[in-house]
């Protein structure tokens, strides 16, 4: 029998993460699970260093951070927070696949839920893919959804889906 008590989406506030928070709500639904919504933003303390030193850079990451934060305030709704106990947060790193993983691991997350974008070929291996790094690393299966992807499953095979 299948158990999901936790449900994470990953967001970049594009399209495709928009659909996934879309199927993110469905399947906590579904399940009687708890969502939570994360966004990655960028650890530029971390990552700006310069032959002379440390390059301090706490006002920009601050507005980063806080951007992200009201962002996060309109994609995660009033009755995500009471029907689905929904829960956003942000996560500071330079390597976005590798803290998203890592909360999925803190956090006993049961199935994690990731837009990409489909890129592929040359593109793919220039900028990489945090979607498939976390299904290659996540500790729990990982639903990956395109911004163009149809409906999974209609609404009636989900509840049947969940009584099995």
């Amino acid at each position: 029998m299948i158990v999901l008590k936790r449900i994470l989406v990953c967001t970049d506030f594009s399209p495709a993460s928009q659909v996934a928070l879309d199927y993110g709500r469905n399947v906590a639904r579904t399940f009687g699970a708890s969502l939570r919504v994360v966004h990655v933003v960028e650890n530029m303390e971390a990552r700006y260093y310069v032959d002379a030193g440390y390059i301090p850079l706490p006002d920009l990451q601050k507005h980063a951070e806080e951007a992200a934060r009201r962002k996060l305030a309109t994609v995660v709704t009033d009755d995500d927070r009471k029907s689905l106990h929904a829960e956003s947060t942000i996560l500071r790193s330079t390597a976005p696949a590798r803290a998203i993983v890592n909360y999925a691991k803190d956090e006993a997350i049961d199935m994690i839920v990731v837009g990409t974008h489909g890129r592929g070929g040359v593109s793919r291996v220039l900028l990489g893919s945090i979607a498939e790094r976390v299904v290659r690393t996540a500790p729990c299966p990982v639903l990956t959804v395109h911004d163009h992807e149809r409906e999974l499953l209609e609404p009636d095979a989900l509840a049947t889906l969940a009584k099995a």
